[in-house]
């Protein structure tokens, strides 16, 4: 693939004139294509959730007003009266405010999101972070800073020089050699290591800034440090064979000063180590580079990776079939601040992590130990030995996995289709083009936004515009409340609707009038998805649910603990109403507007308690805040203002056929309602204390992020 461009690929300066080889579909860009349309983007969890439940919903709510319409019929109720009842309860019973609910919930998440740097561009993704059981991250610029600093240079017979100072600054930093300074070429065995970097090497240094691939970046700093830098105006560049994943190594042709052709060559010392056939002696002799010499050597590159440090050997040689060994580099790259941490609560609540890298496995192994991914009991992978093992062998093995070294973007496709076979929910990450299948492939696909190309981001599903590891934990913290505000809302939503059906089927059974007419119907129905419902969406995520396992997305949103919960409040619901209406129901058993007026009151009242009581399934209501979801404040309020209208104002009086209440009516319902409350929050304190977790005897607003 020499001398051949790419479309979007930049021209700095120059001309030139080329023959087109290949278009469309059949070049580099248009292979990558395909093999993204050929990876289809599966549904998220919540889709699959969200379709189930509609089914479900869809299929006993018509079976009970059905049998609602046909015991209606029998028992000899008007056909006419019937089916306004039916249609009124079909209205209720379905939840179509369900996918406003979550739309809503989405998008603020997607808001959340963007306000800690991350861009979320399907707005499911956000949710399926919460199912997320592994993450597969790149090192350099997620776990690390990417802000390389040459530490040491080593030669072939293990002198080593040490080097001071971080970052892409020069001040402060030396290198010494046995308390000496290398400066220039004071030292030849290391100064012409320093020379080869320098000139094998595209990197700008400006200010404190790298202008070009941090690695580089680093290797001219270094040649500042020592007074090298100048060294690359000794050389006139005539070509250059780039870095590439397969090779691992990089080579520039230069005439020198004298006319004469050398080239330069760096890259991971065990492929450097390969190509060379000799190496420079601390003399400048030009010695044999025999097999016992060879391991000396990569002991020496494994002993400066197993210190965390990125080693990168450096060659010279009158062509890349002779080339002279120089010496090795070893280049630290700190761990992003927080990482560890990160790391550490993500792991705690579930899900493993994985690091996949380009770099050595002593390399990776150390970083690994520091980010406290990797320990002695825990298995590593490289690249080589992934395309020599065939699917099966991958999957028995990959979930024991925690590194994958010398790794290359096509390993990542293989290892995503390995750990979803195994029923993973995978996250994975990803900065170049060929990252760009496996990135749709996994479930959720996760774009660096500074290295990142634009191919991987279209792919991905969401950026981070930070490149920060940090980032995927709030992410995952989001994705969790989400859901659980999700279930929130369906728990109170079912909960009125069984009352509902529930009620009007008691009633029709034991041939009462219908308590509620059809036009109450619709008010509860407008409560039941209105503001008082969508706002339990938008309850702000408790801090520690991270803590939270994983969800199994094979488990349907109606566990038989949430459906045990929708039942119990709905019992309540129905016997403290219809003791209301058989209460007011005069001895003849005529039904009067005061007795439709208690019953409709009562149940509306209900209706508010259940929906406090349904703002959490993890904590008491004082734990979270009686007005910390002001949304849910208002949306309460408004409903009660409205119940009062049709209560007290004579026009919504003819519409709902309701009279007058007394103050001591609604002090009498208002304590019968809040039964519900009492139940829920009392059930939940025992459920939490069988968990060992048991509240705490006041509020902490810490505990609770606002919207």
């Amino acid at each position: 693939m020499t001398n051949i461009a790419f479309m979007g690929t930049l021209v700095c300066s120059g001309r030139g004139s080329g023959l087109v080889i290949s278009t469309a579909t059949h070049s580099k860009f248009g292979e990558v294509l395909k093999m993204m349309q050929e990876q289809e983007s599966p549904k998220t969890p919540l889709q699959n959730s969200m379709d189930h439940l509609g089914k479900q919903l869809s299929i006993y709510s018509f079976g009970v007003i059905g049998v609602i319409f046909v015991i209606g019929l029998v028992q000899g109720h008007n056909v006419l009266d019937m089916f306004t009842i039916g249609v009124s309860l079909a209205v209720a019973a379905i939840p179509e405010g369900l996918p406003i609910v979550v739309a809503v919930t989405l998008a603020i998440g997607v808001m959340r999101m963007a306000n800690r740097r991350c861009v979320v561009k399907k707005m499911p993704a956000v949710e399926t972070l919460g199912c997320v059981t592994v993450i597969c991250s790149d090192k350099t610029g997620t776990l690390t800073k990417n802000e390389m600093t040459a530490t040491v240079v080593v030669t072939p017979e293990g002198r080593r020089a040490e080097v001071t100072g971080l970052g892409y600054a020069v001040d402060g930093g030396i290198c010494t050699y046995n308390g000496q300074t290398v400066t220039g070429w004071s030292h030849p065995e290391f100064a012409s290591i320093i020379e080869a970097g320098a000139v094998c090497n595209n990197a700008a240094i400006v200010g404190e800034s790298v202008v070009g691939q941090p690695t580089e970046g680093a290797l001219v700093v270094l040649a500042k440090k020592t007074g090298l830098e100048q060294c690359r105006l000794s050389y006139t560049r005539q070509g250059e064979i780039p870095f590439s994943h397969d090779n691992k190594w990089m080579s520039v042709q230069c005439v020198n000063q004298q006319g004469n052709v050398v080239h330069f060559v760096k890259g991971a010392s065990d492929r450097i180590i390969e190509l060379c056939d000799s190496y420079l002696s601390a003399d400048g002799r030009r010695l044999a580079l025999d097999a016992q010499t060879r391991k000396l050597i990569n002991d020496g590159a494994s002993a400066v990776a197993c210190q965390g440090l990125r080693v990168l050997a450096f060659a010279r040689g009158d062509s890349v079939q002779s080339l002279q060994l120089l010496g090795l580099v070893g280049m630290w790259d700190p761990p992003r601040p927080g990482a560890a941490e990160a790391i550490e609560i993500v792991k705690s609540s579930g899900v493993d992590v994985k690091l996949i890298t380009g770099d050595s496995q002593e390399t990776a192994q150390s970083i690994g130990e520091r980010l406290m991914i990797h320990s002695s009991a825990d298995m590593c992978l490289s690249g080589h030995q992934i395309e020599q093992m065939s699917d099966h062998d991958l999957e028995m093995v990959i979930r024991q996995v925690t590194i994958i070294y010398r790794a290359t973007p096509r390993h990542k496709l293989k290892i995503v289709k390995a750990l979803q076979t195994l029923g993973e929910v995978v996250a994975m990450t990803g900065d170049g083009v060929n990252d760009a299948a496996a990135l749709k492939k996994a479930d959720i696909g996760i774009a660096m936004g500074i290295s990142g190309t634009d191919v991987c981001k279209e792919a991905a599903d969401m950026v981070l515009c930070d490149d920060d590891f940090s980032t995927l934990e709030h992410a995952i913290e989001e994705g969790k409340g989400i859901y659980h505000n999700i279930t929130n809302f369906v728990r109170f939503q079912l909960s009125t609707s069984v009352a509902a059906l529930s009620l009007i089927a008691a009633s029709t059974i034991f041939g009462f009038e219908n308590p509620l007419n059809a036009m109450q119907i619709l008010w509860i129905n407008i409560i039941m998805d209105g503001p008082p419902a969508q706002s339990l969406g938008v309850e702000p995520v408790d801090a520690d649910i991270i803590k939270q396992r994983p969800r199994n997305t094979k488990q349907p949103m109606l566990t038989m603990k949430l459906i045990s919960h929708i039942l119990s409040s709905a019992a309540i619901i129905v016997v403290g109403t219809l003791w209301v209406f058989y209460k007011e129901m005069s001895a003849d058993n005529k039904i009067t507007p005061r007795d439709t007026t208690m019953t409709f009151t009562c149940f509306v009242l209900f209706d508010m308690w259940n929906a406090l009581s349904c703002r959490s399934s993890r904590k008491m209501i004082w734990e979270i805040g009686l007005f910390r979801n002001r949304m849910f404040c208002l949306a309460v309020a408004g409903s009660l203002l409205g119940q009062l209208a049709v209560i007290y104002w004579a026009p919504l009086q003819r519409i709902f056929q309701t009279e007058t209440l007394s103050i001591y009516d609604l002090v009498f319902l208002t304590a019968l309602t809040s039964t519900v409350f009492v139940f829920n929050e009392t059930r939940k304190f025992f459920e939490l204390r069988s968990n060992g977790q048991l509240p705490s005897s006041h509020f902490d607003p810490s505990s609770v992020k606002t919207t």
